[in-house]
């Protein structure tokens, strides 16, 4: 845009801001970057229910890897736990309190 349109446009539609500096303008302008955007909320949050999914994976696995029906999975819970724990807490080994 030309700068006196610029002018033009700010006298018209921001006449509040006439008297402003341009180092109001610039943190106006980082405030505008750095503001949460729909794409950093739900990318944050798709993380942690990235790990539940594997470990859900990792159940499954387990249950089919048996060879049985699929009603093993209540004598499998304490190998498929010691897989959650793995996974989402990351983990090596876990603590029998905890079981």
């Amino acid at each position: 845009m030309k700068p006196s349109k610029l002018e033009n446009y700010l006298r018209r539609c921001h006449p509040d801001k006439i008297d402003k500096d341009l180092k109001y303008f610039e943190t106006l302008e980082e405030k505008y970057e750095k503001r949460p955007t729909v794409h950093g909320m739900f990318s944050s949050t798709s993380e942690s229910n990235d790990d539940g999914l594997r470990a859900s994976y990792n159940i499954s696995l387990l249950i089919a890897k048996s060879g049985q029906p699929h009603t093993i999975g209540e004598l499998l819970i304490l190998r498929a736990v010691e897989g959650v724990l793995k996974t989402v807490l990351h983990k090596s080994s876990y603590s029998k309190e905890y079981l």
